[in-house]
C-alpha cells in the first residue's frame, strides 16, 4: 500500500494542477456549457471536490461541518445513490456560486482532507482517496477538452495556451507489426491503481493479425476526404451515415478550410494543419470508415492491449473496434462507488492508450477509456489493423 505521505503530496500535486489548468482562463468562460457533452470549467472545480467531501469527509470524518448544504445538489454528477442533482445539461446556468466562492470550497476540502489524513488510516480510506485523486486526473483532462471545446466554439477562437503540445509528430516509418495467433492475458494484474473495469483477468484467444506501428495522420485523412469519403455510404455503418447527414459532418471536429487550404482549432488559435501529425478528433463512425476505405479495420482492445509494446502510444485516444463490456466475473463496488464504471456499458466503444491531454500518472495498458461512437470532442484518433 502506497504510504499516506505519498497519497498526500500525489492528492496536493493533482489538486493544484486543476487549478493551473483553468489560470489562463476569463472569468467569463467558466460557465460556459455549448452543449450537454461539455461542462463549465467552474463546474469541474467544484464536482471534483465535493467527490473527496461526499465520498470521504461526510461518512468518515468525525464532526466534519459541510462548506455549503447545497452543493451537493450542485455538484453531483450521476450519483443515483447520493441525491438529486442539476440536470446535466443547466450546468451552464449556474452563475452562482461564483468562481471565488468554488475556490473557497476546493481550499476547505483540501484542508479537510489534510487534517483527516494527518493520521494513517485504514487501506480502505486509503483506496478512497486514491479514487477520488485519480477522478480528479480523469476531469483534468475533460476540463482540458471542454475548454477547448468552448473556446473552438467562439468565433473569435481565441487563444488559451502554448503549454500543451498538441499535434507530436511520430518521426518513425509506418510499418506493421505482425501478432501471431495463441491465447493471451488480457486485464490488470498488478498492485497498481487501476478501475474495477479493468479488472477480472481472463484469456482470449486471437487469430493472427498486424497492426500498425503509427497512428493515421492527418494527410491520410485528407486523402480521404479528396477521395469523397464523406459521401460514400458504402464506407458506413447506417448509424453513422445518419449521423454525418442530420449532422452535416464533413471533416473532423475543429477543421475549417480557407482558401483551399485546411486549419484546425488549437490551444494557440486557428493554425494551418501540420500534415504529418497524427488526426484527432474524430468520431469512431469516422475512424470506421477511414478503415472501410483503407482496406483495413481497427484493432480489438484485446489486440491492442497484447500489441501496445512494440508501438509508441499515449498522444491520442484510439477507437477500437470493442464495444464496451465486463470483463467475466466483474462485480460493481458497493454503494455509490458502483455507479461509477458499470452502468455506463451499453452503446460505447472502448478506446485505449491516452491523449496528449491525459495527465502524467494516469496511463496504463489495461485503462479502458469508452464514449458514445459519434463524440469526438475528446482527442480521438486511429490505428489501423488488418
Amino acid at each position: 500500500m502506497i504510504s499516506i505521505d505519498s497519497l498526500l503530496d500525489f492528492f496536493l500535486e493533482t489538486r493544484e494542477y486543476s487549478e493551473k489548468i483553468c489560470e489562463p482562463l476569463e472569468i467569463e468562460d467558466y460557465v460556459v456549457q455549448p452543449i450537454v457533452d461539455v461542462s463549465p470549467p467552474k463546474w469541474h472545480l467544484g464536482h471534483t471536490t465535493w467527490f473527496f467531501e461526499a465520498f470521504i469527509l461526510v461518512p468518515y470524518a468525525k464532526n466534519y461541518q459541510l462548506f455549503n448544504s447545497d452543493f451537493s445538489f450542485v455538484f453531483n454528477s450521476y450519483y443515483e445513490t447520493i441525491g438529486k442533482r442539476v440536470v446535466r445539461a443547466d450546468r451552464g446556468n449556474l452563475s452562482r456560486p461564483s468562481v471565488k466562492k468554488v475556490y473557497e470550497y476546493r481550499k476547505y476540502v483540501t484542508d479537510g482532507i489534510k487534517t483527516f489524513f494527518a493520521n494513517d488510516q485504514s487501506k480502505e480510506l486509503h483506496d478512497l482517496l486514491e479514487i477520488g485523486i485519480h477522478h480528479e486526473k480523469q476531469h483534468q483532462e475533460l476540463l482540458l477538452t471542454d475548454i477547448k471545446y468552448i473556446l473552438g466554439n467562439n468565433p473569435l477562437l481565441p487563444f488559451y495556451s502554448e503549454q500543451l503540445g498538441e499535434h507530436p509528430i511520430e518521426e518513425h516509418q509506418q510499418d506493421w507489426i505482425t501478432v501471431d495467433e495463441g491465447i493471451y492475458e488480457i486485464g490488470h494484474n498488478s498492485d497498481a491503481f487501476c478501475y474495477d473495469n479493468e479488472l477480472g483477468g481472463h484469456k482470449v484467444y486471437l487469430h493472427n493479425f498486424e497492426i500498425s506501428n503509427k497512428l493515421v495522420t492527418n494527410q491520410e485523412f485528407i486523402n480521404f476526404i479528396k477521395d469523397s469519403g464523406y459521401k460514400r455510404f458504402e464506407l458506413w455503418h447506417a448509424e453513422g451515415w445518419d449521423w454525418l447527414n442530420q449532422n452535416n459532418i464533413a471533416c473532423p471536429m475543429y477543421w475549417h478550410k480557407i482558401d483551399g487550404e485546411w486549419h484546425h482549432y488549437t490551444y494557440t488559435g486557428l493554425q494551418k494543419i501540420d500534415l504529418s501529425a497524427p488526426l484527432c478528433h474524430i468520431s469512431y463512425f469516422e475512424a470506421f470508415a477511414f478503415a472501410q476505405w483503407k482496406g483495413c479495420r481497427l484493432p480489438t482492445e484485446f489486440e491492442w492491449e497484447v500489441a501496445n509494446l512494440y508501438f509508441p502510444w499515449g498522444k491520442r485516444w484510439e477507437w477500437t473496434e470493442s464495444a464496451y463490456l465486463p470483463y467475466p466475473n466483474y462485480k460493481k463496488a458497493d454503494g455509490a462507488l458502483g455507479e461509477y464504471n458499470g452502468k455506463f456499458m451499453v452503446n460505447q466503444k472502448v478506446l485505449r492508450g491516452g491523449s496528449i491531454a491525459t495527465p502524467r500518472k494516469h496511463t496504463r495498458p489495461t485503462y479502458r477509456n469508452f464514449f458514445q461512437p459519434n463524440l469526438r470532442w475528446q482527442f480521438t484518433g486511429l490505428r489501423l489493423a488488418k
